[in-house]
């Protein structure tokens, strides 16, 4: 041990002392390369410069990884769907998600554009590797002079990268990303390749993509045809299709035009002789604003597009809305707002009508879509009120009643909870007929208390009503919040018989080119029965009688007979009117954003006109079908019913006053013209009527029936209809 003890301590002396002596060897050799002054100073900069630049290519790489990592999916097929939606007719009614034409060639493009696009946007394109780097410098130098940014240096190749694989956000790390993946597409593309796809994708504004769709929106003409003023005007949108796009700030988009005229004579490619008539004579984009499209269902219809997921991403999709009805929906809503909305502090409507089987041919989100998009149709949640209790007579019939089972209209509490019926009075014994038809509260509890809360709550997610698991015993006189679009395809379960109802806006998705890609009819199963089709004739025969007899008479139709119920919520907060017959179903409501209470509004006041309206329209020169549980229709004149007002002197007006004959469905750009129209007329100004001597006889025997008096007499039937029936909100 003593031995090896020894060989250790030697060894690692020896290691020691040689490596003290090869240090101060190594120390006297690199004295020679000792520097001092000046030169020193240089070489330390050197080596800091190769430290931090070591430092900054790591972390660039760094950021280059995962910027690369984007290129790994099929970079060059656009995610973003591409929609242009037709009625059901077949006419083009608007576009939704991007709007792209990529099928031009880059042969067709005219000269003048790409020149526009490259005298602005970069004029080294065919010369850099992806970077400009002179521009860069020029841009940099630009902004320090003016202490802002009024340059920018990114190439056409690192435009491109960010509007395929990045988003608009400023930041360091964005611009290395756009840097690298710069110098990726230009390894991968050609030149050629590389400009083509950058018309193509570039946004231009007016939620169009590439300059072909732009060309067609603004101008309406194919991009191949564009003039040089045309040309100058979309290469100005590549810097800030916002801020310059001409359907909404046209004096911004033609100053805009005329420095890219300069540009294009600063880069050489014209001269100024050239560009002087494209100055003088600036492009003239289309009146947009006569173009009429129904938003709120377009947004509908393109979100269950999104849903469905089809590979292919530039669609045609035919839908299922009626633009005539749509029209007069929103007309009816907007006359009665416009009528009583202040009076009875109304702010808000919203209108569903569909087919039995969920097509949906109308859809009012709001009064004015330029002002709120929200669609309160689909994404609202409001208190159906009574219109809800439907669907707890329904339950009962389930469960043994009929519609002239007797129950006492009594008080009746469960715990603190005692709901009282709208005019305060109790009517003693009742049948079920009788009480959904005078809209009593006290009837939808107890029957709950009979068959169970739970059961009732079962059968309205049956009517696809979506209620919490374990509901509190309000919602069985409607203190649950639901949508109107889930409620419309619970009252069409009524109109179809029992057959379980899903709404839905689109028939037909094709390709740009064609092709069917998916057809409801060839795609989907018939409809599931969910109830038995004599309870369903007992729950309609019971709607029908409510709408001849009870709180919904405001929507009686001439001629064509309709289920429904009115609802109205506490403090009047919210108003409703759901009713259905043989062809449609619809749902009307009325209230305020805010949840501010109404003016003592019930669903029979406004919603039941409203619906009146549009359902006349509706059922006009079509095949009227029995509803089950109703008698059959009778084609009959056009009749105004109790509390509708004369007409107001819109568009639709016209055919009501000869005749009363539905019109062939118009074109969205058509009806656009004529609403224009309409409203140029109304904002002239009106000429003087001449004097008659019997003036005041006449307007004493006028105004009742021209405007004030309408209301009277709807005032005096709500009234009478209060007191004689006394029903919960309604």
């Amino acid at each position: 041990m003593l031995i090896v003890d020894a060989w250790v301590d030697t060894t690692v002396y020896r290691a020691f002392v040689g490596s003290v002596e090869r240090y101060r060897r190594l120390s006297l050799a690199m004295r020679a390369f000792r520097l001092r002054g000046i030169s020193r100073f240089a070489v330390e900069i050197l080596d800091d410069a190769v430290t931090f630049g070591a430092a900054g290519a790591v972390l660039a790489l760094a950021l280059a990884v995962p910027a690369f990592e984007v290129t790994r999916h099929d970079w060059r097929k656009n995610a973003d769907y591409a929609v242009n939606f037709l009625d059901r007719y077949g006419n083009e009614i608007g576009r939704r998600g991007i709007v792209l034409n990529d099928t031009v060639p880059l042969e067709a493009f005219p000269d003048h554009l790409i020149k526009a696009l490259l005298a602005t946007e970069d004029r080294r394109f065919f010369e850099h590797f992806g970077i400009d780097v002179i521009g860069t410098a020029r841009a940099v130098v630009a902004n320090l002079r003016h202490k802002t940014v009024v340059q920018g240096g990114s190439s056409l190749t690192q435009q491109l990268a960010k509007n395929l694989f990045l988003t608009n956000e400023r930041s360091i790390e964005r611009k290395i990303k756009e840097a690298f993946l710069a110098m990726w597409i230009e390894t991968h593309m050609t030149k050629r390749e590389i400009l083509k796809l950058y018309l193509d994708r570039a946004y231009m504004g007016g939620g169009n993509f590439g300059v072909a769709a732009a060309s067609d929106f603004y101008f309406g003409k194919s991009v191949r045809d564009i003039d040089l003023s045309e040309a100058a005007m979309l290469a100005g949108l590549f810097k800030a299709p916002t801020k310059y796009a001409p359907h909404a700030n046209l004096p911004a988009a033609r100053a805009r035009a005329n420095d890219v005229l300069s540009n294009m004579v600063a880069a050489g490619f014209l001269t100024e002789g050239q560009v002087i008539g494209a100055r003088r004579r600036p492009a003239k984009p289309i009146d947009r604003a006569r173009t009429y499209s129904p938003d709120y269902f377009l947004d509908y219809a393109f979100d269950q597009l999104e849903e469905m997921a089809p590979a292919d991403h530039t669609l045609t999709v035919r839908t299922t809305i009626d633009i005539g009805i749509q029209k007069k929906a929103e007309e009816a809503i907007e006359n009665q707002l416009r009528q009583r909305g202040e009076e009875l502090d109304i702010s808000q409507a919203a209108a569903v009508v569909l087919e039995p089987n969920g097509a949906v041919r109308a859809m009012v989100g709001g009064r004015d879509y330029s002002t709120s998009q929200f669609n309160r149709a689909t994404d609202a949640a409001r208190q159906p009120g009574s219109s809800f209790k439907p669907y707890v007579y329904t339950a009962a019939l389930l469960a043994g009643k009929t519609p002239t089972s007797v129950v006492t209209d009594q008080p009746v509490c469960i715990g603190n909870w005692c709901p009282k019926n709208y005019g305060g009075g109790y009517y003693g014994r009742v049948t079920l007929l009788e009480a959904i038809a005078r809209s009593l509260n006290s009837i939808p509890v107890q029957l709950a208390q009979q068959i169970g809360r739970e059961r009732v709550a079962a059968v309205a997610r049956m009517f696809g009503i979506d209620l919490p698991v374990k509901p509190d015993w309000p919602f069985v006189i409607g203190s649950v919040e639901v949508h109107m679009i889930d409620h419309a395809a619970g009252y069409a379960v009524f109109a179809s018989g029992g057959l379980k109802v899903t709404p839905f806006a689109i028939e037909q998705i094709a390709t740009s080119k064609g092709e069917v890609l998916w057809e409801r009819s060839k795609n989907l199963p018939p409809p599931e029965r969910i109830f038995p089709a004599d309870k369903m004739t007992e729950i309609t025969s019971m709607l029908y009688n409510a709408v001849e007899t009870g709180t919904g008479r405001n929507a009686k139709l001439d001629g064509v007979p309709a289920g429904g119920k009115t609802g109205t919520t506490s403090d009047s907060r919210d108003a409703w009117f759901c009713g259905f017959t043989g062809n449609y179903v619809g749902v009307v409501w009325v209230g305020n954003d805010d949840y501010r209470p109404m003016e003592r509004v019930t669903g029979g006041m406004v919603p039941a006109p409203i619906w009146h309206d549009i359902m006349t329209y509706a059922h006009q020169n079509i095949d009227l079908k029995q509803a089950s549980g109703m008698p059959p229709p009778k084609r009959g004149a056009p009749a105004v019913a109790a509390g509708d007002r004369p007409p107001s002197g819109g568009l639709a007006d016209v055919a009501a006053a000869a005749g009363a004959q539905r019109p062939k469905p118009l074109s969205a750009k058509a009806i656009g013209a004529l609403t224009d129209l309409e409203g140029r007329l109304k904002a002239a100004p009106s000429l003087p009527a001449p004097a008659a001597p019997t003036a005041p006889a006449l307007r004493t025997g006028l105004v009742p029936l021209g405007g004030e008096g309408g209301g009277l007499t709807r005032l005096a039937a709500h009234g009478d209809g209060l007191t004689a029936i006394g029903g919960a909100a309604r």
